[in-house]
């Protein structure tokens, strides 16, 4: 079983990426789930939401302690927020970064990074640093969890026929970017 812990803060799209990723997990076959962790927060606070990803049902219902990979869609986090607490041996933190993947790795003692300038990305195509799309192409590059193209449907369904093309070409933008 795949389990995703995703932070971002309020209003960048972290709840939305964790339904567009299990909707496609779904779509390819797949057991998923995804959830939100918030309370009372506001625009800008941090937030966090959970996807579960399997061959088989899910019985689990409770938070994401120990995840196989983190998605951080807001660099600013890092210095805030302990992304990588509880991650499994050899997780992987997948970052919206201009930073290299391998300096963040050195940096934050993370046993596997992944980074891509989604936010360059998404302001290059969306016009607006809302990188919770593009991420998901990161998300995919770096794990190999689902093909980029698998995500095409239900990112057009959910954004619809003006922003959801653009929407798909920053993920695969991303997917081809992240190293």
């Amino acid at each position: 079983m795949w389990e995703i812990r995703l932070h971002g803060r309020g209003g960048q799209g972290a709840v939305t990426s964790a339904e567009l990723l299990a909707r496609a997990a779904i779509a390819k076959g797949k057991f998923a789930q995804a959830f939100p962790s918030f309370g009372p927060e506001r625009r800008g606070a941090p937030v966090m939401a959970f996807v579960r990803v399997d061959q088989k049902k899910i019985r689990k219902r409770e938070k994401i302690y120990q995840p196989d990979v983190v998605l951080v869609l807001d660099p600013s986090l890092l210095e805030v927020v302990d992304v990588a607490e509880g991650l499994k041996e050899n997780g992987i933190v997948v970052v919206n970064s201009p930073k290299d993947s391998e300096e963040l790795k050195k940096q934050y003692n993370w046993p596997r990074a992944a980074s891509v300038n989604a936010t360059k990305i998404a302001v290059d195509i969306l016009s607006v640093p809302i990188t919770n799309t593009t991420m998901l192409g990161a998300l995919l590059k770096a794990t190999g969890l689902l093909d980029a193209q698998d995500m095409e449907e239900v990112i057009l369904d959910r954004f619809g026929p003006k922003l959801g093309p653009k929407n798909y070409q920053a993920l695969s933008k991303a997917y081809e970017s992240t190293k």
